[in-house]
């Protein structure tokens, strides 16, 4: 008997292991998706700058969150920020160590490329480098320990926001902690940056500055959809049952957002628009992400319906009132969509429906009101952080080495001047004004 219970142990922590990286695996995968997406959704002449980007983002924030970031997310906690626990000094050097190293180092990723769509066009290569640097050293994983410090030690290791008495602030795969992050830290960036050349009128309208491939866009999109079943199922890190059931709620909800948002452009603009459909589609994806494994399919085809909903208005809502000129939409499907996605937890969660606990935690399940303030809490510091930190940051490396580029270098592309070459040499599909 207790050897075949430690063949069946061994057995589920193989398959926990071989799962998990297989889905760390489809999350990298989805840094082709953003590249292609920001790539179709902008003009041919920065195509290489765009893929260069999103290729040295990962490349940089793979060896920054292995010497220092990992630490500070998962690192002994003082209750704030982690303690000194660089290059996996900290851990027992077992298969699951490595193996949970990658799968956040992949995360991480996510959070710091979110930022390139919203100043693309616009910012020094130089300068990209050292703030997605930043990004994957410190900010990040320090919001990242508040939230899910406890993942690799324990309860014992819990970040604060796990620890508030209305209730566990819930976020399951990353709506905030990823998303919101990042689509707060790309909002600070084209803040400071400011609206690309032309962008805006004489009399402060904003003019269209149309991207130049949109089925790259659109494959970037699909790219993104299949590789978010391994960031929200593989969440679990346990090959288990429930994979089923998250992969469902994120389907559901990323299909509901890009019906829902195609619908709301024909209304208002009578043409189903193909960019807003296919932010619908992720702003559905970034809406579930919090409570994928919390809500039911129905909470989720609600979730995504709303996000389909608030993706629209936001992008209208930077470009035409704010005057933020964010290229691909970062800010509205990552940052709005992630915030949406939080606080839904505290309305749809149903633990105990779905029976994975004893009791529901959303408003809407008869939870009351805790759930909802824990996640306002942490909703509202992700703000306050990574906008904040993004400030500072941003406004530093304006000062110091330099934001963007010279007028003369943004309207030849910063594919010539950043990087002396182009993305289509011998097919001149473009013009340099």
């Amino acid at each position: 008997m207790i050897a075949q219970t430690e063949l069946t142990d061994t057995v589920q922590t193989n398959l926990n292991i071989v799962w998990t990286l297989v889905a760390a695996g489809m999350v990298m995968f989805m840094q082709l998706g953003f590249a292609m997406l920001e790539c179709g959704f902008t003009r041919a002449k920065n195509a290489v700058n765009i893929i260069m980007k999103n290729f040295t983002d990962y490349a940089v924030g793979s060896i920054a969150f292995f010497f220092v970031g990992y630490g500070l997310m998962f690192g002994k906690t003082n209750g704030w920020f982690g303690t000194t626990n660089f290059a996996l000094s900290g851990v027992t050097g077992q298969d699951w160590d490595y193996t949970f190293l990658i799968f956040q180092t992949v995360f991480a990723a996510t959070a710091a490329t979110i930022v390139s769509g919203a100043v693309a066009e616009r910012i020094k290569f130089h300068a990209y480098l050292v703030y997605s640097f930043i990004i994957t050293l410190v900010i990040y994983p320090v919001f990242g320990s508040w939230a899910w410090g406890s993942l690799l030690l324990g309860n014992d290791n819990a970040g604060w926001l796990q620890k508030l008495s209305s209730g566990a602030f819930c976020d399951f795969a990353g709506s905030t902690v990823v998303h919101s992050i990042g689509g707060w830290l790309a909002l600070a960036g084209a803040l400071v940056a400011g609206p690309r050349t032309g962008k805006y009128g004489p009399d402060g309208k904003p003019r269209a500055i149309p991207g130049h491939n949109i089925p790259l866009a659109a494959m970037g999109v699909f790219i993104l959809w299949f590789g978010w079943f391994g960031f929200n199922c593989g969440s679990t890190t346990v090959g288990n049952g429930d994979i089923g059931r998250i992969a469902i709620t994120t389907n559901l909800a990323a299909a509901a957002g890009g019906m829902v948002a195609m619908f709301t452009t024909w209304i208002f603009l009578k043409t189903p628009d193909a960019s807003m459909a296919m932010n619908g589609a992720l702003v559905g994806l970034v809406s579930i992400t919090a409570g994928c494994a919390t809500v039911t399919p129905i909470g989720a085809l609600i979730i995504g319906s709303v996000g389909g909903v608030l993706v629209v208005l936001a992008v209208y809502f930077f470009d035409c009132v704010l005057k933020i000129d964010d290229p691909v939409g970062a800010v509205s499907v990552h940052g709005v969509g992630g915030l949406w996605g939080t606080l839904a937890c505290g309305l749809f969660n149903a633990e105990a429906v779905l029976k994975i606990g004893d009791t529901n935690g959303g408003l809407f399940y008869g939870g009351g009101f805790g759930q909802f303030t824990s996640q306002l809490i942490g909703a509202g510091t992700a703000f306050a952080w990574a906008f904040g930190t993004g400030i500072v940051m941003f406004v530093l490396v304006k000062k110091t080495i330099g934001l963007r580029v010279s007028v003369l270098e943004e309207r030849r592309g910063l594919d010539i001047g950043e990087h002396g070459m182009e993305a289509y040499s011998g097919f001149q599909i473009f013009t340099n004004e």
